[in-house]
């Protein structure tokens, strides 16, 4: 299946009063790592929306934490496409800094399609369904910021 990594650098306004990221950041990076994946496949989310009218809401997630991370950590997220139903996609994510994990978890989205009355789960295309179960070396995109 379809896998991603990317680096980024925890940033201070990412950490609590005690000094170690606030939980929520691991959910923001899970949703920024979901679409990134998609951007390597020439479908960014952005896109589909303007030109397919295809929205891919959280239906589910969850998040496990391992170890604390820091301000200024330099961590690299790890997606993989676990799994593809009709209408619905689910990614795993990781959360390293080096070589330890400090966090796990995943979010199931659905494939929506907007109308004029609202919007409705549709079946995921054969093209879609292809390139999300494609197998491609991994490469782990740095963030520009991390050489600055």
């Amino acid at each position: 299946m379809r896998q991603n990594e990317f680096q980024l650098v925890v940033n201070f306004g990412d950490t609590d009063m005690a000094g170690i990221v606030y939980y929520p950041n691991y959910f923001k990076w899970f949703d920024i790592a979901s679409h990134q994946l998609f951007r390597t496949m020439g479908l960014p989310m952005a896109q589909l929306d303007e030109h397919e009218q295809i929205i891919l809401p959280l239906i589910d997630v969850r998040c496990s934490f391992e170890k604390p991370l820091k301000y200024d950590d330099i961590i690299t997220i790890k997606t993989v496409v676990a799994e593809i139903k009709t209408k619905t996609i689910r990614f795993e994510h990781e959360v390293y800094r080096g070589e330890t994990r400090t966090g796990h978890g995943y979010e199931i989205r659905g494939w929506v399609k907007r109308f004029e009355h609202g919007i409705q789960a549709v079946p995921i295309p054969d093209g879609v369904r292809e390139l999300l179960m494609s197998d491609r070396p991994v490469e782990t995109q740095k963030n520009p910021w991390l050489s600055a």
